[in-house]
């Protein structure tokens, strides 16, 4: 796994950016352990497991790069494992271990304890988002000024962000995670509420979300050729 590989100037750059964090604000960043044979098992079925842990590889560093310089504290939650030394630069994420049986539990419990230490705007990514920006997660933080609830309505149905200014643990169940309808349910247990939502992205799940995005051409030329 890559570490990401900085000069002096741009380590101290990070540094104070990380120092004015807005401690009122919390991203959180789910993540699974790349490890080859594991996760993104949709996309590994076309193009083959060495080429799909290179992409999620990819992905991640992608992620880093839109957040690093986040105006937000940032956590990092892991699927298996904390791993102190990777591409999660431990001076300006804060690690921890996801918790409960399947997505939604994990997820409530990582925005329950943001609650519980005081975070007033608290939002959920994932890790496989090329189509995402610090722009975007900054327009969803700013969304919460004026709204209760933030999403991001991704293609496949389901959603890339999430964002609230107090717990609700009903968004969390009753979902049948992985599937079209968690969007069409959130929403649902969100009519009521004042919420903003953001424009369509697309996550990477299938070879088909891939296969004409120039970036992601150097990973398929053993399936162009």
């Amino acid at each position: 796994m890559g570490i990401l590989q900085d000069n002096k100037a741009e380590r101290d750059e990070k540094a104070i950016d990380y120092t004015l964090a807005n401690s009122n604000n919390l991203l959180l960043i789910f993540t699974r352990n790349p490890e080859l044979g594991k996760g993104k098992r949709r996309l590994a079925a076309t193009v083959g497991d060495e080429a799909a842990l290179h992409i999620y590889q990819f992905l991640l560093n992608h992620t880093v790069k839109i957040t690093s310089h986040l105006y937000a504290e940032k956590l990092v939650y892991y699927s298996e494992e904390i791993w102190q030394k990777d591409i999660w630069d431990n001076s300006r994420y804060g690690k921890k271990l996801q918790q409960g049986n399947d997505l939604g539990v994990r997820m409530a419990n990582a925005f329950k304890e943001g609650f519980q230490n005081e975070f007033q705007k608290i939002i959920i990514i994932g890790s496989d988002m090329f189509d995402l920006s610090q722009k975007d997660i900054e327009q969803a933080f700013k969304a919460l000024e004026k709204n209760d609830f933030v999403v991001g309505p991704a293609e496949d149905g389901g959603y890339y962000l999430l964002g609230m200014n107090n717990y609700m643990p009903e968004l969390f169940k009753n979902k049948v995670w992985g599937t079209d309808t968690v969007l069409k349910d959130t929403l649902t247990d969100l009519k009521d509420k004042k919420t903003a939502i953001l424009e369509t992205r697309n996550d990477i799940d299938y070879y088909e979300d891939i296969k004409d995005i120039e970036a992601f051409q150097p990973f398929l030329k053993h399936i162009n050729s």
